[in-house]
């Protein structure tokens, strides 16, 4: 019998530790009866959630990065997810590869059919490489992005038996560590015309919130704002809008920081959760045992408060008339 080496072993006894604190939250969350919100906003399956985030930040996914073993483990995982999900491809595949000149990559895109606009989009993103390995320690990117690809496979599971009004479009994209490739790919691809997208909501470190998330794009189109400010008033967490301001100070305009920004750039409204950053940032210390269930969970309630939310309040293209 082979033991464990002690950071596998932490990391095992880590994740038992989380499923046991899910079961005190509800494994699967139930929508509170009697209430119109509560009949609209499906609640996420907090243990595939959570189980989804521990298998992408593992260390067998070496850190995810575009071109290697571990990208192309986590890309096979993501690809499990979907199709056991029911969630159909976009396209002849889920795979959308491409590449730049410095490397190349592969995005993996599923659709969910609105059910009375089903030729707008919704653009749903999250990033799934990471950094990789360095110097032989492994980047696991739990919260940046496993949280954001985990939170992505769960709302895409939640649409599928509660459908949104318009198509939501489910891009789990590679190679944003490089420069945000795999968002200006599927800009420069249009898997589906951008013409007809209405929104992107963009998911990047979304579990490390201690209590806290941002939620970014409201400045570059108004419409957006009260829509948020409702979401915010109900949240189980403290929702603030903000960092996408030209005039802020460096660093804390964060309108081309993630894969939204090739989607603003291209005139297209935003709304991007995430978290300031945290001491585990960019470090191999951003792993799975950091990740505190009922603070991700609250954040994932959130964010999927804030699709159904947005989804309701589109007609025509969020911000048309609007001054960008």
């Amino acid at each position: 019998m082979t033991s464990l080496d002690p950071r596998a072993a932490r990391k095992a006894a880590s994740f038992g530790a989380l499923l046991a604190a899910l079961a005190t939250l509800g494994a699967v969350g139930a929508c509170r009866p009697g209430t119109t919100e509560a009949q609209s906003i499906p609640a996420p399956d907090s243990v595939a959630l959570v189980r989804d985030l521990a298998a992408l930040s593992a260390d067998s996914m070496q850190g995810r990065a575009p071109g290697t073993e571990g990208g192309a483990r986590a890309r096979r995982y993501i690809l499990g997810a979907l199709e056991a999900s029911g969630v159909p491809a976009l396209g002849a595949s889920y795979e959308h590869p491409f590449a730049w000149d410095a490397g190349s990559g592969v995005n993996l895109i599923g659709v969910v059919r609105g059910r009375e606009a089903p030729d707008a989009f919704i653009v749903l993103t999250a990033h799934f490489d990471h950094e990789g390995v360095r110097d032989g320690a492994i980047f696991n990117g739990a919260d940046d992005n496993a949280s954001g690809t985990a939170a992505a496979l769960e709302i895409a599971r939640r649409a599928l038996e509660h459908p949104l009004r318009h198509t939501l479009v489910v891009a789990l994209l590679d190679a944003e560590e490089s420069g945000l490739r795999g968002a200006r790919a599927f800009v420069e691809q249009q898997p589906v015309p951008l013409a007809d997208v209405r929104l992107n909501v963009n998911l990047d470190m979304v579990s490390r919130t201690a209590g806290e998330l941002w939620a970014a794009g409201a400045h570059h189109t108004p419409a957006l704002r009260p829509v948020l400010e409702a979401v915010a008033a109900d949240a189980p967490l403290t929702l603030r809008l903000g960092h996408d301001r030209p005039e802020a100070p460096e660093g804390d305009d964060w309108t081309s920081a993630s894969d939204h920004g090739p989607f603003h750039a291209a005139g297209i409204p935003f709304v991007y959760f995430g978290v300031e950053d945290h001491p585990d940032y960019h470090r191999p210390t951003d792993d799975f045992e950091r990740v505190d269930p009922g603070e991700y969970l609250d954040a994932v309630r959130t964010i999927l408060a804030a699709l159904y939310a947005l989804d309701d309040s589109l007609s025509e293209p969020a911000g048309a008339g609007e001054t960008r």
